[in-house]
């Protein structure tokens, strides 16, 4: 709803999201695909964050920023999913200000700490494969935990500072975005003030946020490629190359979802297909991480193996159910 302006106009003080406007057949077929996903991606990184957190065995640098990850894959879903199926069950569903502003808060927040532990994550490889004599003294627990905690505090400190400027932006007119979560493009699109503070904002923080964390990446693996090259057993290198594999993985496919919907130019993209896209950084890619970990990695199949025989690792059987679940 609104209140009385000057010009005829109106102060927005809620939005209405459409959301996906389809057919009542199709309707239920998509809320019960994306319940069903969501379920997996709830299921597969609640696993991930149960195995790692109780089985000793997991208690390493990689696979505490693994169960790091698998935080953040639930924190974003659960930020958008929800909502995104109660609007598609409403045919769109009016959504406060404050709401509004916070799902974009929370969502960004996820997306950015993502970047940076991605960034965390090669450095533990390039020390494991480069120094890995001093791997231990270096990357202690209190070391690791310093460094989680920093991402997860400039992630919401670095974000916060252009959602504040968004917050305090003039809405009038048209309170309709066409999308099933509170994005910050369509929502600046609405906005009868200048944007042009809350843009600078965002492509002066895109330094921190993106071009460090992917130069991080980048020099990272050129020096991990060049140890690897160095190692005369083709053994070696494959088993090197290994332990890099599935994090190479993650950051393609992060970066990859990332650069289509925001970097690719969208003239001629149609709403429904930017929808679409923005189901790949919302829902695939948290839906396919814990994949990724846990197909590519022998470690955690052990520890699977083990709590589906209810062995040693001192997993409760529901937890073994939630890797049925998963499968």
């Amino acid at each position: 709803m609104s209140i009385g302006a000057e010009d005829n106009k109106t102060d927005v003080i809620e939005f209405y999201l459409l959301g996906f406007q389809v057919g009542q057949g199709l309707k239920i077929s998509l809320f019960s695909l994306f319940l069903f996903v969501y379920c997996l991606i709830f299921c597969g990184n609640l696993l991930i964050i149960t195995l790692v957190s109780t089985s000793k065995n997991l208690h390493t640098p990689m696979y505490f920023f693994i169960s790091q990850l698998s935080i953040s894959d639930l924190l974003l879903p659960t930020d958008i999913v929800p909502n995104m199926l109660h609007i598609l069950l409403n045919n769109g569903e009016a959504f406060t200000f404050i709401g509004c502003i916070t799902q974009l808060y929370v969502f960004c927040a996820s997306e950015v700490f993502e970047c940076f532990l991605l960034a965390v994550m090669s450095y533990d490889r390039y020390v494991a494969i480069c120094n890995p004599l001093h791997y231990t003294t270096i990357m202690t627990s209190r070391h690791c935990v310093i460094l989680t905690t920093m991402c997860w505090l400039f992630a919401f400190s670095l974000v916060l500072i252009y959602i504040a400027t968004t917050a305090k932006l003039i809405f009038c007119g048209s309170n309709i975005i066409d999308h099933f979560f509170c994005d910050l493009v369509p929502l600046l699109e609405l906005a009868c003030s200048d944007t042009f503070f809350v843009n600078l904002e965002v492509y002066l923080l895109s330094i921190p946020i993106i071009i460090i964390p992917v130069t991080i990446i980048v020099i990272s693996y050129i020096y991990i490629v060049v140890s690897v090259l160095r190692i005369p057993s083709s053994s070696g290198r494959q088993k090197a190359f290994s332990t890099c594999s599935s994090h190479l993985t993650v950051v393609s496919i992060f970066y990859w979802t990332i650069f289509c919907v925001y970097v690719v130019p969208s003239q001629g993209r149609t709403v429904t297909m930017s929808k679409i896209l923005s189901l790949l950084y919302t829902v695939f890619t948290p839906l396919v991480n814990p994949l990724i970990y846990s197909l590519r990695n022998e470690e955690l199949h052990i520890q699977l193996d083990e709590c589906l025989k209810w062995g040693t690792t001192g997993l409760c059987p529901g937890t073994c159910i939630v890797q049925h679940l998963y499968q």
